[in-house]
């Protein structure tokens, strides 16, 4: 056993884990009985698991368990109380960032560093979410009939969530903390590849005080264990963050249940930087807008849009910054940028390189050697224009495609010629610029000399193939209750009307 998967068991061990990636029904740890799935680590390409998939026996127990563990947690006890409960939630993750991360860099290939704030991200959801389990209210509204008319939030039932595999537990906490804060029960189903931190999380959240059975992993595949949840009849709603392609997918299984969806999908974001902007600043910007992470993130800088006379400066400052970052093992600390997680996106992204320079791209690249793992220098791509394939696909690597542009309107027009719509940024020194591009540039969140602040309390989402509907920020939260609307006639004689009361 190599020293890597050693060390893996025993942060595995330290979370209440068994040997293998296991399904979490009704607080007990499963095997499932499906096909077989099998985890690779990305930097050594060492197989880590193989283990079988939930498939859809499973599904159809998680939900059950759920529906049976909601209604308690969302009568049963007062909204202060799972408060408290999702507070002690947030203090048994800080307790154990070591572990969780130590398994999400190895089995994710993330850089362990980028993983502990990940991980403490994730703490602080609880918490903030904590905060509102008992802020949940309705309104009155002055109807003009007369009437005492209010509304009242109410939990959805039970939710399915899937999540991605560049950031598991991230993800999951994102998803999870406001479903529960509202009094739903959930089943998850995280990425095959990337299952363990999810079920670690709810082994955590359960020695917390969560009730067995509100929330259920499942550890499977897509069309087996993912479909018959997105089925079930306990299901009220299906969440799914990933790719725009396998969104498609789960918006019409969905649908064919008449069930609603959040979709957190793909970007093709434009970071803009203007003539008058530090530019010292804004490449190290562009460098984390791109290059953290290897890439992989829906709200990378994947277009990077420069004014045509600072172009030439700019990007030779980006490709000689890019030499510094350093790549290698996730579990070093000196390490900035891990290998991609998988070798399916491994191929995706070498590939959109290689056509990149069949469409005549110029690239700029360190020339770092790997013997083993999935690698990915950063990549800068110029001579492209925004028509071009790099431009438009979304690549999930740390390759950026550096287009010039004119004037503020030039960078406004093609900052918007794409089929996504997630997130921007704009690096100027002039006021009123920063305030109309980011008004006029359709995404569902926009830096301004800045990128990649992100936090629990501010909405998240976007359009187009980015998706739609909202996660996190009380926006999130909402997206997990339904509003229910409540008439008492308090007039002395009350009014029945043959039709609509007027």
């Amino acid at each position: 056993m190599s020293d890597r998967k050693q060390r893996l068991l025993e942060a595995m061990a330290t979370l209440g884990l068994g040997q293998q990636p296991q399904s979490i029904i009704n607080g007990e740890l499963v095997d499932g009985a499906g096909a077989a799935v099998t985890l690779i680590d990305p930097f050594t390409e060492e197989e880590l698991f193989t283990y079988p998939d939930a498939d859809t026996a499973l599904a159809n127990k998680a939900c059950d368990a759920a529906q049976s563990a909601q209604p308690a947690w969302a009568k049963g006890i007062s909204p202060a109380a799972r408060g408290q409960v999702m507070q002690d939630i947030s203090r048994a993750v800080l307790a154990n960032v070591e572990p969780l991360a130590t398994i999400e860099a190895i089995v994710a290939g993330k850089p362990i560093r980028d993983c502990r704030i990940e991980v403490a991200k994730v703490a602080e959801m609880f918490a903030y979410y904590a905060g509102w389990a008992d802020k949940l209210h309705g309104e009155v509204i002055p109807v003009p009939s007369g009437h005492l008319n209010y509304t009242l939030r109410e939990p959805l039932g039970v939710v399915f969530q899937i999540t991605p595999w560049n950031a598991p537990v991230f993800t999951a906490g994102w998803q999870i903390a406001p479903a529960i804060a509202t009094g739903n029960g959930v089943v998850i189903k995280p990425s095959e590849l990337t299952p363990i931190t999810t079920v670690a999380l709810i082994k955590l959240a359960e020695a917390a005080g969560l009730p067995r059975g509100l929330v259920n992993v499942l550890c499977g595949l897509g069309p087996t264990s993912g479909q018959a949840a997105i089925e079930h009849p306990a299901i009220r709603k299906v969440v799914f963050v990933g790719s725009p392609e396998t969104g498609r997918r789960v918006a019409i299984a969905a649908a064919s249940a008449l069930k609603p969806v959040v979709l957190e999908l793909g970007g093709k974001s434009a970071n803009i930087v203007f003539d008058d902007a530090n530019l010292e600043h804004a490449c190290l910007g562009a460098q984390a807008a791109i290059f953290s992470g290897a890439g992989q993130s829906c709200v990378a800088g994947s277009r990077l849009l420069v004014q045509k006379s600072v172009y030439e400066k700019f990007v030779s400052l980006l490709s000689t910054g890019m030499n510094s970052i350093s790549l290698g093992d996730p579990l070093d600390e000196r390490n900035e940028i891990g290998p991609i997680s998988n070798a399916r996106q491994f191929a995706h992204v070498t590939s959109m390189i290689s056509q990149a320079e069949g469409e005549g791209a110029s690239v700029l690249s360190r020339t770092e050697k790997h013997n083993s793992g999935y690698f990915v220098a950063p990549t800068v791509l110029r001579g492209l224009s925004n028509t071009s394939t790099p431009a438009r696909e979304e690549i999930f690597g740390p390759v950026v495609t550096a287009i010039p542009f004119e004037d503020e309107a030039d960078a406004i027009a093609l900052a918007n010629d794409t089929s996504f719509g997630l997130a921007g940024a704009v690096w100027t020194s002039d006021v009123g610029r920063a305030h109309r591009v980011a008004e006029a540039v359709r995404a569902g969140t926009f830096w301004i000399n800045s990128y990649k602040a992100i936090h629990v309390s501010s909405p998240f989402g976007g359009s187009l193939n980015s998706g739609f509907g909202r996660s996190s920020g009380t926006d999130g939260l909402m997206e997990y209750t339904s509003a229910k609307s409540v008439w008492l006639d308090s007039a002395p004689t009350p009014r029945i009307a043959f039709g609509y009361v007027s």
